[in-house]
């Protein structure tokens, strides 16, 4: 089994293992440059991949994602995690105006308000409406439907073996990780990165893992050994909450990096000396 365990985030339904592999293979080697450590072999490393559990199935003439529309925000969860990257995309970038009391009443105006200011936006840049609505989709469809979340635990868990020191997840695959990994007792993980992670966001996420936080915290997901890293970009808007510690304890070490006009992207966290340090410090 691989050393290394890599879990994508959201938005890669069309991607596979080997095209995300080799994209954030040659991103982590810069990162381990970066912090003067040691180089790991590709087949040292392995991609967890569960995005195809939200590919629509194939259909003659169909192409690509669903036509998703403003129409199709669901009122509820997907609509207050909506207002949640706007009000934080609103907070760090100035050509994206703050959602007001009347934009707040959550009506189908406002849901449109919401997305036409987010494609305004920095940080969803280049993202069609379509695609932005699906993300929503994905992050409502995991922690919501029994079946997809079970069997994108399930992708991870089977890449981890014994040999098994570091994962290294993203965004909406710091969740599925950190849920296989405290459904997965007794694994041998010495570190535990997570990047542009909404793990720390209350309501939406934090509140609806499994196992359920008690008393306002979560479960630590391995033994006293492992040393879990979080790192986040001040423009992050899917980093809701970027420390941590407050929802996992002071044993989680926190740092802010800057990925400049990529803040969410994958491969601008694996390249920081950060990521590299943490990752090496756990190898063998």
């Amino acid at each position: 089994m691989a050393q290394i365990v890599c879990v994508h985030g959201i938005g890669n339904q069309l991607g596979g293992e080997q095209s995300l592999l080799s994209d954030w293979y040659p991103a982590l080697c810069d990162g381990l440059a970066r912090a003067n450590a040691a180089q790991v072999t590709r087949h040292e490393v392995a991609m967890a991949f569960y995005g195809d559990l939200f590919r629509p199935p194939g259909e003659w003439l169909a192409v690509g994602d669903p036509v998703y529309t403003a129409a199709n925000v669901e009122s509820g969860w997907e609509e207050d995690l909506l207002y949640a990257w706007w009000q934080a995309a609103a907070a760090t970038d100035d050509r994206v105006a703050p959602p007001d009391a009347d934009t707040l009443a959550r009506t189908p105006q406002s849901v449109q308000m919401a997305l036409r200011q987010l494609a305004r936006s920095k940080f969803f840049a280049g993202i069609a409406l379509r695609s932005l609505v699906f993300d929503l989709k994905q992050a409502r469809l995991y922690l919501h439907d029994s079946t997809i979340r079970a069997a994108a635990q399930a992708r991870v868990t089977e890449q981890i073996g014994l040999d098994t020191h570091v994962v290294v997840a993203h965004s909406l695959g710091t969740v599925v990780a950190y849920e296989a990994m405290c459904a997965h007792r007794g694994h041998r993980i010495r570190a535990f990165i997570t990047l542009g992670s909404p793990l720390g966001i209350s309501r939406l996420i934090f509140d609806r893992l499994i196992p359920a936080p008690s008393q306002g915290q979560g479960r630590w997901p391995g033994d006293a050994e492992l040393k879990w890293t979080n790192l986040a970009d001040v423009g992050d808007v899917v980093a809701l909450e970027k420390d941590l510690r407050p929802r996992f304890g002071e044993r989680v070490r926190n740092a802010i990096v800057h990925n400049g006009a990529h803040a969410h992207d994958a491969t601008s966290y694996l390249t920081d000396r950060l990521t590299g340090a943490a990752v090496s410090e756990a190898l063998p």
